[in-house]
């Protein structure tokens, strides 16, 4: 679970509208954006190291694009967190 926040493939955040009475933020992100090592994490987990085996091209087509997904999907957090301020 450490090594899937680290890498950007799972993030961490928690929201709380008891916050916003107190004039804090009641959405906060607790992640970062992935430290780079996206792919390698995926290259790790069985269940995605099994496209590669069955099929290369269309396993780095599919890594990729999980990859942007996840970027996308902080960036969108990001947003969230200035939303909320």
């Amino acid at each position: 679970m450490k090594n899937a926040v680290k890498t950007g493939y799972w993030n961490l955040f928690s929201f709380n509208p008891e916050l916003k009475a107190q004039g804090k933020n009641p959405f906060t992100l607790s992640s970062n954006i992935g430290d780079g090592s996206y792919r390698d994490f995926l290259s790790n987990e069985t269940r995605y190291s099994k496209l590669l085996f069955e099929n290369l091209q269309r396993g780095e087509y599919l890594f990729k694009k999980s990859e942007n997904i996840s970027k996308a999907n902080f960036e969108r957090l990001m947003r969230l967190v200035d939303l909320y301020k």
